[in-house]
């Protein structure tokens, strides 16, 4: 039986984790694909306090280790289901199950896709959803940035020093993102700012060759090695739990205490009902989660 049994080993999971096994509890994380979250594919941090300049994989893997030389427990398997049984949860994965008091479900989110023919045809074969992860293989090519978030300015900040040529393409005609990164990228010789245009048809016959694009009604193409999707994220929360409480965009509704409606559930991270969704605001959740778990372990 642990105490408590982490969902998610990204920022917000794996800060819980510290918090709950420096407190002396049995811990353990659960994580689909590689600790760290989302965060290991941002090239650069440069916002979070007391570690400027530090890149997303290298802050992902400190903190894993860190979690694991206090003796966080971490398996690499992908919940299932969860069950509600009262005074204990069974947390199922495919392989196995684990008995837990508690449960915080850092569960994170998951790319936001075009939803257009041949998108998951191409998926690895020309499109991808994370630069630091597949830019290496676009040197000296052509590639496009679909998105107008902070996350799609990454992207393409990222890949112009890597690819020949960047289009970063976003459907209004402003960016979301902000001021700065805005600067950064227009500063950029190489990055050309496609505004106000959707895409609307991926081009090929093995792979990626161009896209179509549609600009004040009129379509055209844009011959391309890669295209890079940012258009936002989705939350993994749902059907996790049976009687879980989600808002209309299926994030986990609750506040600031990070208890969930069923009582032991806690959540953290960016699969929480909130306004701002930052690597700071997912470690503090994680440690509002982990003490509030504490707490009700110890009644």
């Amino acid at each position: 039986m642990y105490d408590i049994v982490v969902v998610g080993g990204g920022p917000a999971g794996l800060t819980a984790a510290i918090y709950g096994v420096r407190a002396n509890k049995k811990v353990l994380v659960l994580e689909a694909v590689a600790c760290g979250g989302q965060i290991i594919n941002t090239s650069k941090i440069t916002n979070y306090p007391a570690a400027p300049d530090i890149t997303g994989l290298e802050f992902g893997q400190t903190l894993q280790k860190q979690a694991e030389d206090l003796g966080v427990e971490i398996e690499f398997e992908r919940v299932d289901n969860i069950v509600d049984n009262g005074n204990y949860k069974l947390v199922k994965t495919e392989d196995d199950q684990y008995r837990a008091k508690t449960v915080i479900l850092a569960c994170g989110t998951v790319p936001r896709k075009l939803s257009l023919d041949n998108e998951e045809k191409f998926t690895g074969f020309g499109i991808s959803y994370c630069a630091t992860c597949d830019g290496g293989f676009y040197k000296d090519k052509v590639v496009a940035v679909n998105g107008g978030g902070n996350s799609a300015l990454h992207e393409a900040l990222y890949l112009s020093s890597i690819a020949k040529r960047v289009f970063l393409t976003h459907r209004r005609d402003e960016f979301r993102g902000s001021a700065d990164l805005v600067n950064k990228v227009k500063a950029k010789a190489n990055i050309e700012l496609v505004l106000g245009a959707n895409i609307v048809a991926l081009n090929g016959e093995r792979k990626l060759e161009s896209i179509t694009i549609s600009r004040g009604g009129e379509t055209s193409e844009l011959s391309l090695d890669g295209l890079f999707v940012s258009i936002g994220r989705i939350p993994n929360a749902k059907e996790l739990i049976k009687g879980l409480t989600l808002d209309k965009d299926g994030y986990i509704d609750a506040g600031e205490s990070c208890k969930t409606n069923i009582p032991g559930i806690f959540v953290a991270g960016d699969v929480r009902k909130k306004d701002v969704r930052q690597l700071v605001t997912a470690t503090s959740d994680g440690a509002i989660a982990a003490t509030q778990a504490l707490h009700y372990v110890m009644e």
